[in-house]
Order: C-alpha cells, then sequence, then structure tokens
C-alpha cells in the first residue's frame, strides 16, 4: 500500500435528487424521491431530507411513499444526469489520467500518476479544488475521500458524507477500522452482516480477533480470505482508467431471505428489467444471459443461456432468466438475486425473440403487444407522455416542470434553476401550447478562476475556504470533515 493519502475517491451527494433539486427552486430544502413510479417501481435517489424518513434507495416505492407520503416524487432524467457526469469527470481527468469511474455519480482518481499529489498535504489541497471547482461548473456538492488505498479511500468519502472530505492517514488505518461496524467493509451486505453477527463478530476489530481460518469457515473460502485482508486494511488494487466493460449487471441482496418461490421469479424478472435499462443506457447489447444465485447458506449459484446473437430486447431476457431459475433450487431461502448480460456488442439481432419463444411469429410482435395501448385507453397513453418532473415549455408561460398528470390534465411549475419558486397551472394533456422541452443549465455561467457559481440556489462556495479539513487521527479513529 501506498505511504500517502494520494487516492481520491469522488462521490457525489444523493446526485439524482441533488439535480433535481437544482433545477428545481421550489424543491430545494425539501424531501425528494427519484425513481420508477409505477406499482413495481424502486427508489433510485432520495435526497437527505427524504432520508430522514427512513427512505432510501432500491426500496420499493411504496414504503417510500407510506414514509414520506409529503415528498415529491419524480421520473428520472438520465440523459440529464449523464450530461453532468460527463462534466464533471473531465474535471477529474484534469487531475490525472488514472481516472476509474464506478457510476455517473462516483470515482476514483489516482492523483500521484497525475503529479496531483504526494503527500498528505498536496492531496488535501487537490480535494479542496476539485471540490469547489465541482460547485462551480455544476452548482452541486461532492464528497471526498483520501487514502493509500481505495477502499479507504471509499470508506472516507463515505464518512465524509454529505458535502465534506476526509483524510485518512498512512499509519492509522488498523485503528481507525476496528470499531466500525463489519457493514462498513465492501461486500459485507445485510445477509453477510447478520451472519457475522450470530458469530459474534459485531466490528471490523473483531474480524482480525476471530481470524482468517474462522472466517473462512463461517464464509468459504474467498469471501473469508478477502474479508479478513479487508479487516487489517489490505488493499493493493491499482485504479484503473476506462476499463472496457465486458458485462452489465443488477444484483439486489435482501434483508430477510426470500422463501415464496413465486416472489424469486418477480424479482428475476424486475433485475431482467433493470439490466436491460442499463444496456440500453450504454448503448450495448449482449449475447449470454446469466443468473446469480445466493441461497440461505452462502453458497452461491450461477447459470447462463448463451443466444444466438447479442439482444437487448427485454422480453428475450426476462425469458432466459426465468429458464435458468427453473434450474435452481432455492428451497431453504435466497439471500441475493442477480441478473447480468455479457458477450457485448454495439449492435443487435432482430430475430431473437423468434429464438426465445419459437411458437410467436415474429421478432417484434411479442414486444408491441406488451405496451400496446387499446383505442380507448388513448387518454392514458397522452398522459403518460408527461412524466413527473420532466422538462417542458409553453408558449405564454415559458419554461417549467411536470408535477404530475392525470384524468386528462397536466400540472405545471413554471421554474428555472436561477429563479425564485414559480407558480403552478394546469392544462389539458393534449393542449396545442404545451411540449417537452430540454433541460436547462443548472450553472448560468462558467466559473472565472474557480470564483463562486451562480445559479445554484443557496449553494455559492469560494475556491478557497477558510481552513483545510482536518485528517483522522490513527490514535482515535474518530473524523473531523469540512463543511464549507
Amino acid at each position: 500500500m501506498r505511504t500517502a493519502p494520494t487516492i481520491l475517491h469522488l462521490d457525489m451527494d444523493a446526485f439524482f435528487a441533488s439535480v433535481e433539486q437544482a433545477s428545481k427552486p421550489s424543491l430545494r430544502g425539501k424531501a425528494v424521491v427519484v425513481g420508477g413510479l409505477g406499482p413495481r417501481g424502486v427508489v433510485a435517489t432520495a435526497s437527505y431530507e427524504a432520508r430522514v424518513f427512513g427512505v432510501h434507495s432500491a426500496m420499493p416505492m411504496g414504503q417510500a411513499r407510506r414514509l414520506a407520503p409529503h415528498a415529491a416524487y419524480l421520473v428520472p432524467r438520465f440523459t440529464f444526469y449523464r450530461s453532468i457526469s460527463e462534466r464533471v469527470m473531465e474535471l477529474l481527468r484534469a487531475l490525472s489520467p488514472l481516472v476509474e469511474p464506478l457510476s455517473l455519480d462516483e470515482a476514483f482518481v489516482d492523483l500521484e500518476a497525475g503529479q496531483m499529489a504526494w503527500d498528505e498535504r498536496s492531496a488535501r489541497l487537490a480535494g479542496v479544488k476539485l471540490r469547489a471547482d465541482i460547485r462551480a461548473v455544476t452548482g452541486l456538492t461532492g464528497s471526498v475521500g483520501l487514502a493509500a488505498s481505495k477502499m479507504l479511500a471509499k470508506i472516507a468519502s463515505e464518512e465524509a458524507k454529505p458535502d465534506g472530505l476526509v483524510v485518512i492517514e498512512p499509519g492509522s488505518e488498523r485503528a481507525m477500522l476496528a470499531p466500525m461496524s463489519v457493514r462498513t467493509l465492501p461486500g459485507v451486505g445485510p445477509a453477510t452482516g447478520d451472519h457475522l453477527r450470530r458469530a459474534g463478530i459485531t466490528t471490523v476489530g473483531e474480524i482480525v480477533e476471530a481470524g482468517e481460518d474462522e472466517l473462512v469457515r463461517l464464509l468459504g473460502k474467498a469471501h473469508g480470505h478477502g474479508l479478513y485482508a479487508m479487516a487489517l486494511a489490505r488493499d493493493d488494487r491499482p485504479v484503473v482508467a476506462e476499463r472496457e466493460t465486458k458485462s452489465v449487471s443488477v444484483e439486489d441482496t435482501y434483508d430477510v431471505d426470500i422463501h415464496d418461490r413465486t416472489r424469486v421469479g418477480l424479482e428475476v424478472q424486475r433485475l431482467a428489467e433493470r439490466c436491460v435499462r442499463r444496456l440500453r443506457e450504454a448503448r450495448l447489447s449482449g449475447r449470454t444471459i446469466v443468473l446469480k444465485v445466493r441461497r440461505y447458506d452462502f453458497s452461491t449459484l450461477t447459470r447462463s443461456e448463451t443466444l444466438r446473437g447479442p439482444t437487448d430486447d427485454p422480453a428475450v431476457i426476462r425469458e432466459a432468466a426465468a429458464r435458468l431459475l427453473e434450474s435452481v433450487d432455492t428451497t431453504g431461502g435466497v439471500r441475493l438475486l442477480g441478473v447480468g448480460v455479457s458477450g457485448l456488442a454495439d449492435y443487435t439481432q432482430e430475430d431473437l425473440f423468434a429464438q426465445a419463444a419459437g411458437e410467436r411469429t415474429t421478432a417484434r410482435g411479442p414486444v408491441e403487444e406488451r405496451v400496446a395501448t387499446p383505442a380507448e385507453e388513448q387518454p392514458a397513453l397522452a398522459e403518460r407522455s408527461w412524466p413527473a418532473g420532466h422538462d417542458v415549455r409553453h408558449a405564454e408561460f415559458g419554461h417549467g416542470w411536470v408535477q404530475g398528470s392525470g384524468l386528462g390534465r397536466v400540472t405545471v411549475r413554471f421554474e428555472t434553476p436561477s429563479s425564485k419558486p414559480g407558480r403552478v397551472r394546469t392544462f389539458r394533456v393534449d393542449d396545442p401550447d404545451l411540449e417537452a422541452a430540454d433541460p436547462l443549465p443548472l450553472v448560468s455561467r462558467e466559473p472565472d478562476g474557480g470564483g463562486a457559481a451562480s445559479g445554484a440556489g443557496d449553494h455559492a462556495v469560494s475556491s478557497v475556504p477558510a481552513s483545510l479539513p482536518k485528517s483522522w487521527s490513527g490514535s482515535g479513529g474518530g473524523a473531523a470533515t469540512s463543511r464549507p
């Protein structure tokens, strides 16, 4: 491991929800939940105001509505989020050629490779400048962790949230980790954490005390060895820039084992849909469908099926995942499910659906049948063209966003990122003066030399903070974070 905290981890704060608050003045400081709004929708991101009520990502949207009934519930604007993410990634690449994006709102940076840092002070200065630049360019906040390894940098950024910076000084790692919950370590979800708790292990220090052999006995060889190394703060993984995507996958770990076979099947179908969305966002397709099942006893099974050619057809991938599930015994309960696609390509094979369901006539017919709407339901189709939270423009009232729609009406709040909270008006869904619009920039001007950003509501920040954030002390194991 390194002798200086020159690996940086950036995690944007409640990214999707923060973008929505920055672009909608009336939502600033209020609970905002972004995700699928249908009966099987899940939360993608919740603002910190919504998290106070217990709402969190991956939660069923119905549960979120019960916990925070007065929150604003919005449909994601992934194209807009991606455009903002690209601006942030440009700032990271200005620091180093070694930037490893993990998602739209998260990445590792090797500051040493960019000659931006070589010791604790230079690393801290780079982190402070990055946070100021992000706010100036996007109007948003991000939390930064700095450490000598990727694992510790990620832990540091989590401790820095929201809108902070934490440095873990080399030599203090073991003392810092010891009192932390086992859930702090990567790969320790609710199920693994509960398994360790039943064995009397609740902190990272107790993992070290238990010893490697006991971890292997409890969790298996690979997981046990890996978890013990992490508890000792051992992590030599390099930051890998722009690595080629070899597969696209999604998985969920469940707080309580799923025993109902029907529920397992529904979860697999939901995961297949999410996997398809990721494929399409990346403009990819794949020919090998993979199902992952971790059972009650921590045994993990994978099943795969290779098609004749690549596809991004949701019906094909759902049916393949369902067939793979038929070969898996889920008796006793399921802790984790995952669906993935590998063998990636940037094109699709149009007739794959006939392969997946030979009795059907065409590749496109079944998909159209799934989404087609009878003539008598055309008004409902028009309503669905106005997703909550998306941008619109009215010929008379200007730019706004959809608060909601139904019963042939659409309600719009007219405001922009740089305006005061706007007024609300309701129109017929077929009003000829109302049309979909592109999002407006969150910041009205570019930064001039790292100055304050405008157009971000109450979020104005100086490029030079009054004081630098303090590091974690190896002796105390506590943390001090910067909150400019």
